[in-house]
């Protein structure tokens, strides 16, 4: 009975050791002697006890290798770059990705820096920065031609990080700051030359409006002297004694509206009763004076020449 139960046990054993699950996005490598025997993907599998083996379970889903490459731009700037590479075991290709490549994070590491030291020194820093994609293009075209022969697809290839030496950082830091005081500074004298014309235009329009309404006023006190005068004459009253009674009343309105005021600091100078006739007396002269040099001036003009004279 013991040599039957030993026999039962060692057969459950063998029997439990057939069976074998593989996981989803997997896929297992079955040896018989050391040589392929058979890839079988996920699911329920049967496998001789003993003879076959399960060699590697392959990982099939996306796997992601970070390279940190050190390399020189055109402009001799040293950077450190960070190269993301994505990939995958092509599953119709499992067993090329198995006996061909031993360690393939080496080989995706070797081409990546083959190709970013052999583009990066061709651009300067500020290319480096923009035409990163480019970078990551090239990288990509060059591994998928090398990696499909292995059963290797490569999905995505991406510059992650670009690191100048800090002291190259510093100075682009100064560079762009210096630029943007620059422009702040341009901003505000363009705001200041605003103010200042506007402040100029202000005050122009404001001497233009104080001349009209200056000339209005002499317009209208003039209208209104000429309406006093011919008032005057309808009443027998000549020009000159009209205009001695506009300039007396005149005067005398001034003095009483200095008058009427306490806190006035003005003071006209004469101010007796003859004032206003001596003011026009005087007006009277100057204006005589003026027309006598006037005429003067004329008579010593030269004659026009005869134009019927030969």
């Amino acid at each position: 009975m013991s040599l039957i139960g030993i026999v039962a046990f060692l057969g459950l054993i063998i029997l439990f050791a057939s069976f074998f699950i593989v996981k989803q996005q997997t896929a297992a490598i079955v040896e018989r002697f050391g040589k392929l025997q058979s890839v079988r993907h996920a699911g329920f599998h049967l496998k001789i006890p003993l003879i076959d083996q399960i060699s590697k379970r392959m990982n099939l889903r996306i796997q992601q290798l970070d390279v940190i490459i050190d390399t020189k731009t055109l402009d001799n700037v040293f950077v450190k770059m960070k190269v993301s590479v994505q990939y995958q075991v092509i599953r119709e290709q499992v067993a090329d990705a198995f006996y061909k490549l031993e360690y393939p994070e080496g080989q995706i590491t070797s081409y990546v820096f083959d190709v970013v030291r052999a583009e990066v020194p061709k651009m300067k820093l500020d290319d480096v920065f923009v035409r990163k994609d480019d970078i990551a293009i090239a990288v990509k075209g060059e591994l998928q031609d090398a990696m499909q022969s292995y059963g290797y697809d490569i999905i995505k290839a991406l510059v992650t990080d670009i690191d100048p030496d800090e002291q190259v950082k510093h100075a682009m830091n100064r560079i762009n700051a210096a630029e943007r005081e620059k422009t702040a500074a341009e901003y505000e004298s363009e705001a200041q030359r605003i103010r200042i014309v506007a402040v100029a235009k202000a005050e122009a329009e404001s001497k233009k409006l104080q001349g009209q309404g200056i000339a209005d006023q002499r317009r209208e006190i003039a209208k209104g002297l000429k309406e006093s005068v011919e008032m005057l004459n309808d009443v027998n009253i000549n020009a000159a004694e009209a205009s001695a009674l506009i300039v007396v009343t005149q005067h005398y309105d001034t003095l009483h509206s200095v008058g009427s005021n306490n806190r006035s600091n003005l003071v006209l100078l004469p101010n007796s009763p003859t004032a206003a006739s001596n003011m026009l007396n005087d007006l009277v002269v100057s204006m005589a004076a003026t027309q006598q040099f006037a005429d003067l001036d004329k008579s010593k003009l030269p004659n026009p020449p005869d134009r019927h004279s030969h």
